[in-house]
């Protein structure tokens, strides 16, 4: 699904109402921009965290306990403390 929006001289742009539709955005929403390798990237942020429960299903070793969940998260942040938070890594 794709379409065009022409740009205002006030930088704003109008979404194809079959993007709006597909993608349940309504007036309000809020859209995350990003640049990569060249091509603008929307996001919607029209979701609520809760929206996501289960979205990936059920992790292949069973669900992380509170503390596996912490141990992760402090091991995440020292190493981006220190310089060695790796982005690709965290992501394989």
């Amino acid at each position: 699904m794709g379409g065009y929006a022409g740009l205002t001289s006030r930088g704003q742009l109008t979404i194809p109402k079959k993007v709006r539709d597909e993608l349940s955005l309504k007036a309000g929403d809020t859209i995350g921009w990003t640049v990569m390798d060249g091509l603008l990237i929307g996001t919607p942020r029209n979701l609520e965290f809760a929206d996501l429960a289960g979205f990936l299903g059920d992790p292949p070793g069973g669900p992380a306990t509170l503390k596996e969940i912490d141990a992760v998260v402090r091991d995440a942040v020292g190493r981006h403390v220190v310089g060695q938070y790796d982005e690709r890594k965290d992501t394989e």
